[in-house]
This record gives C-alpha cells, sequence and structure tokens, in this order.
C-alpha cells in the first residue's frame, strides 16, 4: 500500500477518497515533483476541465515586466501562493476564492535581473497548539531581498521573527549590492527542523566582484541568523556562485543540498583561476552547522553561465538513498546520498583550450557515462532551415565561430554554446515517478552565440547590438555580447526539436522516450510545426495517475502525457504564458483531484504576460460562480509603470460612467470616461502630475474579476513627463 502522509480519509458517495497535499515547492522536501494523486488518469484526462480561476492582480509590463513563476502549497486545507511582487495568497482550494493576501510592498525601483518568485515554504511549530497565532508559518523570501515568515490563518506577519515579521537579506555581505535588484531573491528557503535556509540571485556579468552568494540558516522562531556558508572565499576578488534555485532537504540526514551557480562574471575567468571549488557544485551541507559534508562540481572553471540551475532530487536508486542532479549542459548525475560519489560512473575528459589572454580555461570536466539529456555538439552537417537563403545565413555565420564542442571557451571571434544557457534542464528540473522508476526531465536544444569583447571596444559593440545582449562584466578586460544562433526571422539554425520531453529509467539512466514539447507559434503555419517542440522554461510534474503535466512552451498549453509511452493526451490553451511548474492535491472538503498552474508569462521570452492562477478538474458539482457587482464607489490599488508602483484611488460614479483617479499622495490625478460592457471596463482620461509639472492621457481596460472583487488590466499613458512619451502600465484595483 502506497504511503500518501495523510490525515483525514473522506467518503465521496460510495467511493473512499484520501485528501493529498502538496507540503513543498517540489511537492516534497527531496523535491520529487511526484504526487500520489490517481484520480486522472490517461483514461479520463481528456474530460478536464477549468474549475476556478483566481487573478492576482499583480503584474507589470514593459519595464516592470514580472514572471509569475510560482508553484502552489496545499497544507491544511488552504492553497498557498505568491506573486512576483512578493504578494502571499491564502485560496479556498475547491473554489479559488482569497481567504486572505499580504502585501510586502516591494521596492519597485530596482533594477532587477531576473524579477520572478517561484513560491513560499511552511512550517509548523509542534510547540503551539492548532489555532494559536503563527502556530504555522509561511515563509515568503522577496526579490528585494527580504526573508518574511506569516501566520498561515491570517497573513499577519509573525512579530517575533526579525523585526516586526522580516529580515533584512542585504546585510552582512562580502561585496555590499551596489544598486537596489544586484542582489535578489527568486526561490522560496528550504526547512530544515528549526532553520529556514535561503540563497541569493545575483546580477550577471556586471562585474567580477559581485556580492557573496552566501547561503545562510535563521531560526524559524525568531530570524536570529544560526549559520552562514560562502561558496567562495572571502580573500578571492570575485563573488556570486550563488545559489538561486531551488534546496532540498533530508531530515533523516540532516543535511541541505545546494545547488549553486557560476563565479562573477560568468565568461572570463581571468580573476579567478583555478576550478572555482563549490560554483556550479551540488553541494551537501550540514542542517545545524553549515558546515560542508561533501560536494561535486558540475563544471570546473565555468565560462559558459553553466550554473547548476535545478533542486537536488532525492530518490533511491537500487536501494541507495541517491541525489538526481540535471544541469544546463544536459547531463544527468546520480549521485550517493550520503558520500557525493556518483552510483552512474563520471569521466573527466579533455576539453578545447582558450586561446584569449589572461585566461585558463580547465582542461578536463566530468561527463556521466550514462546518456545525455540533450545533444551536445552542433555541425555544420546539421543546420536546421526552412529555405535556402536560410541555410546559407547559419552556414555563414556558424563558420565565423569556434564550435568544437559545449565546452568550447568563449572567444573574441566568437564560440557557440551548446545546448546552451538555458539549455539542457533549467530551473524547471526534474520529476521522478518512483512507482515507474522513471526520471521525466522537460529540456532545451538551443545554440547560443557568445563574444569576448575588448573594453575600448565595448561602446561600439553595444550600439551595433541589436537585439543582442550586451554585458560589461566591470573588472575584467572584456565585456561579453550573447545571442542565439537563429534566423533574422527567429528559426533556430540547430536541429529539432529545439524543447523536448524526455524519460530516463532511472536504474540504468538510460533514455526510455523522448517526445516535443509545445511549438513555436510564429512557425504554426509549417505542417511539421509539433515536431519540432518549443523552448521552455516551467518544469513537469507527474502523477501515480500515470500522467506528465508540463507548460513553459512558448504556444502557452498546459499539457498531459502518457507517462509510460509519451504519448501527448490533453492539452489546455492558457490566457498567458504558463512558465511556472503546476502542481495538483486532492481536496479534504469535496475529495476531488485539482491540477493548478500560475500563469503569467515571461519577459525575456515574449509570452504573454498576466496574472492568472488556473485550475483544471475532472467534471463534478458545479460551483457557484458569483455575479460581478456594480463597480460604483471606492478602489484602491496600484499603478504600475516602470520602476514605479502609484497607490491609488479610483471612485466610479453611480452611473458607472465615470470615474475620478488619484494617487494617494494627491500627486497624480484625473478624471475618467468609463464605459462598460459585462466583465470588460474600457476607459480613457486625463490626468496630471504637478510633481513633474506635467500632465497626459491614459487609456485602457479593466477586467472584472474574481467574482466582483478585483479589476485589473493594461493601459498606455501619453504623456510629456520624462523622455518615453509613451508608456505601457499596469492598473490593479480591490474593494
Amino acid at each position: 500500500m502506497k504511503k500518501f502522509w495523510l490525515a483525514a480519509v473522506l467518503v465521496v458517495g460510495c467511493r473512499t477518497t484520501v485528501p493529498i497535499d502538496w507540503t513543498a515547492y517540489g511537492y516534497d522536501a527531496g523535491g520529487t515533483r511526484h504526487s500520489p494523486a490517481a484520480q486522472i488518469t490517461p483514461d479520463n484526462v481528456s474530460k478536464l476541465e477549468v474549475a476556478w480561476v483566481y487573478r492576482t492582480g499583480d503584474y507589470g509590463v514593459g519595464e516592470s515586466a514580472a514572471r509569475f513563476e510560482t508553484t502552489p502549497l496545499l497544507v491544511d486545507g488552504t492553497l498557498y501562493l505568491t506573486t512576483p511582487f512578493g504578494r502571499v495568497v491564502a485560496l479556498d482550494p475547491d473554489s479559488g476564492v482569497e481567504r486572505w493576501n499580504y502585501d510586502p510592498h516591494i521596492d519597485f525601483s530596482g533594477d532587477y535581473g531576473d524579477f520572478a518568485n517561484r513560491g513560499a515554504s511552511t512550517w509548523r511549530d509542534p510547540k503551539r497548539r492548532s489555532g494559536d497565532p503563527c502556530a504555522r508559518r509561511i515563509f515568503v523570501a522577496t526579490i528585494d531581498s527580504r526573508l518574511i515568515a506569516l501566520d498561515s490563518a491570517s497573513g499577519a506577519p509573525c512579530h517575533d521573527f526579525g523585526v516586526n515579521g522580516e529580515v533584512n537579506l542585504e546585510r552582512d555581505l562580502i561585496n555590499a549590492p551596489r544598486w537596489k535588484g544586484e542582489y535578489e531573491i527568486t526561490s522560496p528557503p528550504a526547512i530544515l527542523g528549526d532553520r529556514v535556509i535561503v540563497g541569493s540571485a545575483i546580477g550577471d556579468n556586471n562585474r567580477a566582484d559581485a556580492p557573496s552568494g552566501v547561503v545562510r540558516a535563521f531560526d524559524v522562531r525568531t530570524g536570529a541568523l544560526l549559520w552562514k556558508w560562502d561558496p567562495l572565499p572571502a580573500s578571492t576578488n570575485v563573488g556570486a556562485a550563488n545559489a538561486w534555485s531551488i534546496f532540498s532537504v533530508d531530515a533523516e540526514r540532516n543535511l541541505v543540498f545546494i545547488p549553486t551557480g557560476s563565479p562573477s562574471p560568468d565568461y572570463y575567468g581571468g580573476q579567478r583561476p583555478g576550478a572555482n571549488l563549490y560554483s556550479n557544485s551540488i553541494v551537501a551541507l550540514r542542517g545545524t552547522t553549515g558546515e560542508v559534508v561533501w560536494h561535486f562540481q558540475a563544471v570546473h572553471h565555468d565560462l559558459w553561465d553553466y550554473d547548476v540551475p535545478a533542486q537536488p532530487v532525492l530518490a533511491d536508486w537500487k536501494g541507495t538513498p541517491a541525489v538526481v542532479q540535471t544541469t544546463k549542459m544536459g547531463n544527468l548525475f546520480i549521485l550517493d546520498r550520503a558520500t557525493g560519489k556518483p552510483l552512474l560512473a563520471v569521466e573527466e575528459r579533455p576539453v578545447p583550450k582558450s586561446d584569449v589572454p589572461g585566461e585558463q580555461a580547465w582542461p578536463t570536466q566530468p561527463f556521466p557515462t550514462n546518456p545525455p539529456l540533450v545533444p551536445q555538439q552542433f555541425r555544420a552537417d546539421q543546420i536546421f532551415a526552412l529555405s535556402d537563403a536560410d541555410r546559407e545565413w547559419c552556414r555563414t555565420q556558424l563558420s565565423a565561430l569556434r564550435s568544437e564542442g559545449m565546452f568550447t571557451p568563449p572567444s573574441l571571434q566568437g564560440t557557440i554554446s551548446y545546448p546552451g544557457n538555458v539549455g539542457g534542464s533549467n530551473w524547471g528540473g526534474v520529476s521522478v515517478d518512483p512507482d515507474r522508476q522513471l526520471i521525466v526531465a522537460p529540456t532545451n536544444r538551443l545554440a547560443a552565440t557568445i563574444w569576448l569583447i575588448p573594453r575600448d571596444q565595448l561602446a561600439e559593440a553595444r550600439r551595433n547590438a541589436g537585439e543582442a545582449e550586451v554585458a560589461t562584466q566591470r573588472g575584467t578586460p572584456y565585456g561579453m555580447k550573447r545571442w542565439w544562433l537563429m534566423t533574422p526571422g527567429h528559426v533556430p539554425c540547430t536541429p529539432p526539436p529545439w524543447g523536448a520531453l524526455s524519460a530516463v529509467d532511472l536504474r540504468t539512466g538510460a533514455i526510455r522516450w523522448e517526445v516535443p514539447l509545445g511549438y513555436l507559434p510564429w512557425l504554426a503555419s509549417q505542417p511539421e510545426h509539433e515536431r519540432w517542440g518549443s523552448p521552455n522554461l516551467g518544469g513537469a510534474m507527474t502523477t501515480s495517475g500515470g500522467l506528465v503535466f508540463v507548460a513553459g512552451t512558448f504556444d502557452q498549453h498546459l499539457y498531459a502525457f502518457d507517462v509510460e509511452s509519451g504519448r501527448q493526451i490533453w492539452r489546455a490553451e492558457l490566457p498567458a504564458g504558463g512558465n511556472a511548474m503546476p502542481m495538483t492535491y486532492v481536496s479534504s472538503k469535496s475529495g476531488r483531484q485539482f491540477v493548478v498552474i500560475a500563469a503569467g508569462g515571461h519577459d525575456r521570452l515574449h509570452t504573454k504576460l498576466g496574472d492568472f492562477v488556473m485550475a483544471y478538474a475532472l467534471p463534478g458539482a458545479p460551483l457557484a460562480t458569483p455575479i460581478a457587482r456594480n463597480i460604483s464607489g471606492e478602489w484602491h490599488g496600484h499603478l504600475v509603470v516602470g520602476h514605479t508602483r502609484f497607490p491609488v484611488i479610483v471612485t466610479f460614479g453611480a452611473d458607472e460612467r465615470t470615474a475620478d483617479f488619484r494617487s494617494t499622495d494627491n500627486t497624480l490625478s484625473g478624471t475618467l470616461n468609463v464605459t462598460r460592457s459585462g466583465d470588460r471596463i474600457t476607459y480613457r482620461g486625463d490626468f496630471s502630475y504637478p510633481a513633474k509639472s506635467c500632465r497626459g492621457t491614459m487609456a485602457g481596460t479593466l477586467d472584472v474579476a474574481n467574482g466582483g472583487a478585483l479589476l485589473i488590466g493594461e493601459l498606455e499613458l501619453e504623456h510629456n513627463c520624462g523622455d518615453r512619451p509613451r508608456e505601457p502600465a499596469t492598473l490593479s484595483l480591490r474593494r
């Protein structure tokens, strides 16, 4: 009989139904991303329908665009999720009706490299009775570097934690941040015993002496610092090697498993000679002290932005407790959980040398002997093209670049990096299905192009960069330029599939099946487009019902695949990009299994942005749909434009045809003409901004959402207030 970790058994009709929670980002503390829920199966998944939709009201466009990457938790009969703005929301899991929300009022002025939040964590205090304040705590780490503890029942801060419920994570760093947003938090903290453990995300390629990638443990009750571990010695002149992804914990062994990134900057290592120990590694720390128990370095002296991006997954391998780790290179390592030694053999193989003055690339790199999840070299005879002209364009580009495999060092002439810095397996990681002994992995296969730019040529390179990214890498002789190897029509030169879903035998490392994942919408007119797959960022989860649920693709669908065969058997179009990992649970109230995903898009992938939480279930008792009430009266919320969030009050007239608009500090005001058609509101009006001696117009739409409790939508501002006369924005209003 499967162990379900359950608290109750319900009788629904004549059927016994067991409620099933989702208690951590990756389902459990070991990040398996596998749920024992089994109501939804390959036989009935085609009947899935939308059960409810919730909108958070938190998203931005333009310069304020953020990434809704949360995976919710289901604990004690409540669904908890986070937004990229750091808001924590508690929902009824059967209806999606909001129970409470907490807004930390993040600092919008920051220049954030990865404006995202992937979720919250939870801890139950065994010393407090149910119903006591903060008997269960919800922890969230915000983009502006705060660790916050909330009461799970009310959403109120736990004032005994830190200062009024929060800890400032920017304190006591080696190499303090030089601007707001250089040091940020994007992933949920880990919980081990009475410790909450958190890493950081640090802006890439800005400077060699970036902030330190310290990992810290705090007391879950008081917020007191208990230990800290820095992956790089304080004596070095570089920073980062930070742990920005999700940690796993083994409470029985008192271990926390940390995936680390590259030292700064990514593409030139002359200021950091050697292997750069503990960077690009899986590191096991003692949970009570932070001391290193073991480490395994996946990349020596990283020059390619080959962070270890995925959560280490804890599983059994032929009876041995193991860590399953995927990488951007597509390498799959299976390590002994107690020692870090490979359980599937790993070889050190020679790799190409650097030809850049001042750089000493490491002579070898570790290669597992089991098959990689993705191809690791791109040759001219593999070029994909839709026309002879495109093929010639790709061939010309490729012939001018160094391309000697995935560890070809960056160069002055330009280098191919394949499968690239978002290639292989990224932060979505893998799911481990223990029932079928399968590892399920979504992967990417895109070639990146990298140039090192002498500092005196950097300004010219920036002027001529086009769509390419240019970064300064201050403190080194070279800046950096990178982009994808794709035609001017945005067709990758590399062979498809450009995104795939694979299943690997956990016992042998052999690939059991592989299928394309998603498609590129701009190629949908091509007959073969669904065989080419799509780059993806999100992650997959498996269930004991025999299914894989995954999204993250450019085509903005949530997919279900048969885990045994890889056959796609269901998909649903999402209202925005689904760049998050889905989760599932069985409700303790209704006994129904729900599949939930955040759909909010991704600014760099240019998928549609939004703030949707979508829940799917098999047909059941219909939920009562609240009727959107009259909107007349006063609403409070935020206008988000650029790096500013204006707290605003909008008062709609009794006839819903006009509205007065003002910021709460009265620095911004205007009058709007309003038209309502069902749940859609269109408005236009003038505003003045005396603080900058300017004025303008605003025009947009609002959706009446959450049963009339929220108004949310996009608008455009035209004004004479600065150097951007037209700016996109979002407006979010609550009663």
